[in-house]
């Protein structure tokens, strides 16, 4: 706010020293600079668009930023030490307002390939999808060999040329069913996970960016870093970069990139398309969440109702079997002093005084007196 009263100030002293003439072709090259502003993002880019992540990795000036976040994604043990653009990012690709496909194809000094991809939209096929990719820089190693010689043994020695490709996929959607973030494919023997040199030319890096959950002050590793960065950038200028991102150079950098980014017309409309569609992916996610709770609140309150009559009706039926124990506990009773009472007539009819038929039933002699009474 007060650069804004001292740029206000400094204009207005500017303007009344101005002759007319000066005045009328200040005016005239302010809307020109309005003009041409509007080529120049307003807002910080967002860089999991591809437009944007192939702008701030995909250059030679930016390519230590580039290694920095490769070497976070791959093991200690594969490590890269320099790093060559196969399709460096070029302005001259949108001047006809086509755009290429925007992923970063590289190559490091031990020759392996690396086909680098920031990927918003998620496909049902996007596991083929990378398959695909894969193939087509592995076998694009041996384009260079003529037709002819492909259908010759020649082609054996040719083999010993191609390197490993590797693809890194920074996804954000979740294309796997867990919480994990970070994984990695190889070729490997199914049933003892072993491995073997001549097979070991594929490897698929997915890094699914929303999983990643850990606050800032949790996020130990180099990865951790960066994809907090990439999930939260428009949120990071220049004097408020967090002293966990600003430790790492190259994030520094990339931010500082990215606060100076701008682009022109065809990257403006692809950039917003990308956009659009984040928008419109975010809200019909939205949309079926809270259809899919509405449907689940009814699906509950269904079973709810379900329950309460089951437990209506099991109540009941308790109800119906502990009235009929307790008939079937009196007629066991009943019997049973019946038969009782039997054996204590046939005791009477054999002579048995009262005392002795007292010992032998548990009956009390008044008990036995009353029903020989009865005989």
């Amino acid at each position: 706010m007060l650069k804004c009263y001292y740029f206000k100030i400094k204009l207005y002293y500017f303007h009344i020293r101005m002759t007319k003439k000066d005045l009328k072709s200040f005016n005239f090259s302010c809307i020109f600079a309005i003009n041409k502003r509007q080529n120049f993002m307003l807002t910080k880019a967002n860089p999991k668009t591809d437009l944007v992540f192939k702008k701030l990795f995909g250059t030679e000036d930016n390519k230590d930023i580039l290694m920095s976040l490769v070497n976070a994604i791959l093991p200690l043990t594969q490590q890269i030490v320099t790093l060559e653009l196969k399709n460096p990012y070029n302005l001259a690709d949108y001047t006809d307002g086509k755009l290429t496909i925007l992923d970063i194809k590289a190559q490091d000094e031990k020759g392996i390939q690396y086909d680098i991809e920031m990927q918003i939209r998620g496909y049902d096929f996007y596991g083929k999808r990378t398959l695909y990719y894969w193939a087509k820089i592995f076998g694009a190693q041996l384009d260079h060999i003529p037709e002819l010689q492909k259908l010759t043994s020649l082609v054996d020695n040719s083999y010993s040329e191609l390197k490993k490709c590797i693809v890194i996929s920074l996804i954000d959607f979740n294309f796997f069913d867990d919480k994990t973030p970070h994984r990695c494919f190889t070729l490997k023997n199914r049933l003892t996970n072993e491995t073997h040199k001549d097979l070991d030319y594929l490897d698929l890096y997915f890094i699914e960016m929303r999983k990643f959950k850990k606050e800032l002050k949790f996020a130990t590793t180099i990865l951790d870093r960066w994809i907090n960065f990439l999930n939260n950038a428009a949120r990071y200028v220049n004097d408020n970069l967090p002293t966990e991102l600003a430790e790492i150079k190259e994030i520094r950098k990339a931010n500082l990139k990215l606060d100076a980014m701008y682009l022109d017309k065809s990257e403006r409309e692809h950039y917003e398309g990308q956009q659009k569609f984040r928008l419109d992916e975010s809200s019909r996610l939205k949309e079926a969440l809270e259809k899919a709770d509405i449907k689940a609140k009814a699906e509950l309150e269904k079973v709810q109702k379900e329950l309460e009559k089951a437990d209506i009706k099991a109540k009941a039926e308790l109800e119906k079997v502990q009235k009929e124990l307790e008939k079937a506990e009196i007629k066991v009773k009943e019997a049973s002093e019946k038969a009782e009472i039997e054996v204590i007539k046939k005791s009477i009819l054999k002579g048995f005084d009262n005392e002795t038929i007292a010992d032998i039933t548990g009956f009390t002699i008044k008990q036995i007196q009353k029903i020989r009474t009865q005989k």
